[in-house]
């Protein structure tokens, strides 16, 4: 009602990526699905098959199955799966997706899976779409290559002027048509017009996110290895207080929004204009009860509603 297009979900450690999905399915008629994202280590390929299969259902043509490698600490400390090969993993897990949705007989090994003669017993009438998260350029590439749309996160709106045309220039080379190629991004809103608040939220996530192999060298191509390397330092040396407080200002300011509804409306606007076609709005509340988070991201969402 307020004009949004899309509901896109997301899986850390609350609730899993699928189920909301399923109720937006529900509560909805014509609103687009997406999970950024699903990943591919801590599920068996027939189980993502089925389960993207079972949401395509409730909501025929509306799915877009966001697919990750997610990270070592969700994938190997929390589910102790060992992180190995993601560009193989990601590309055989496409591969497996496909052939299952198709309603052929499967017989294929992803990762540690011999899968030998799996059938849906209901094929999707219309696949879901696959999106890949990508944050460097090889699966960039890959996102272009075998998917529908790629998924990037923790980016400034000059960032996207160099990550999405790497997955779309290869879309073009699959034979695509790049301008149909969607890219994706999650943008962190920090709810609040308080410049010191963001920063001591934008610190702690920062600090949390970016100290990780994979976003530590994805701020390392987008140019900011020599910005960060005091904060991951002090993060690797134990010292997580200290590099907190090295979290540099402008970084959050790059990747972070806050602000008033016009300001945030504004940098939104900016993603859109250097290449992300899908902007997903991740509302960060400053309260700290749920209740009062609920009525914050409420409100967010009217404020920001589309013009």
């Amino acid at each position: 009602e307020l004009g949004y297009t899309d509901a896109w979900s997301a899986e850390v450690d609350s609730n899993d990526a699928f189920t909301p999905l399923a109720a937006f399915g529900a509560w909805t008629k014509n609103t687009r699905l997406g999970c950024a994202i699903a990943g591919v280590y801590n599920r068996t390929p027939t189980l993502l098959a089925q389960t993207a299969a079972a949401v395509e259902e409730l909501a025929p043509g509306r799915l877009c199955l966001g697919i990750g490698t997610s990270s070592p600490a969700i994938v190997e400390r929390w589910n102790g799966v060992p992180l190995a090969q993601p560009m193989k993993r990601m590309r055989d897990t496409i591969a497996f997706l496909r052939q299952a949705w198709s309603g052929e007989k499967v017989v294929m090994k992803v990762g540690p899976y011999d899968v030998k003669g799996f059938r849906l017993g209901r094929a999707p009438e219309v696949p879901p779409k696959i999106y890949v998260a990508a944050l460097r350029e090889q699966m960039l590439k890959l996102a272009g290559e075998l998917g529908e749309g790629a998924i990037t996160n923790y980016i400034s709106p000059e960032d996207a002027l160099k990550v999405a045309p790497v997955a779309r220039a290869a879309a073009a080379k699959a034979g695509k048509d790049p301008d149909e190629f969607d890219v994706a991004c999650r943008l962190f809103i920090i709810w609040t017009e308080d410049r010191q608040a963001a920063e001591m939220i934008g610190r702690f996530i920062v600090s949390g996110y970016l100290t990780t192999p994979f976003y530590y060298a994805f701020h390392e191509w987008l140019g900011r290895g020599e910005v960060l390397s005091p904060m991951m330092k002090a993060w690797q040396a134990g010292e997580r207080q200290e590099a907190i407080g090295l979290v540099p200002p402008k970084v959050i300011e790059d990747i972070f929004v806050y602000g008033s509804p016009r300001d945030i409306k504004d940098k939104i606007k900016e993603y859109v204009k250097n290449g992300i076609s899908t902007p997903v709005i991740n509302i960060i509340p400053t309260a700290r009860d749920p209740q009062g988070q609920a009525e914050q991201s409420l409100a967010a969402f009217r404020a920001l509603a589309p013009d």
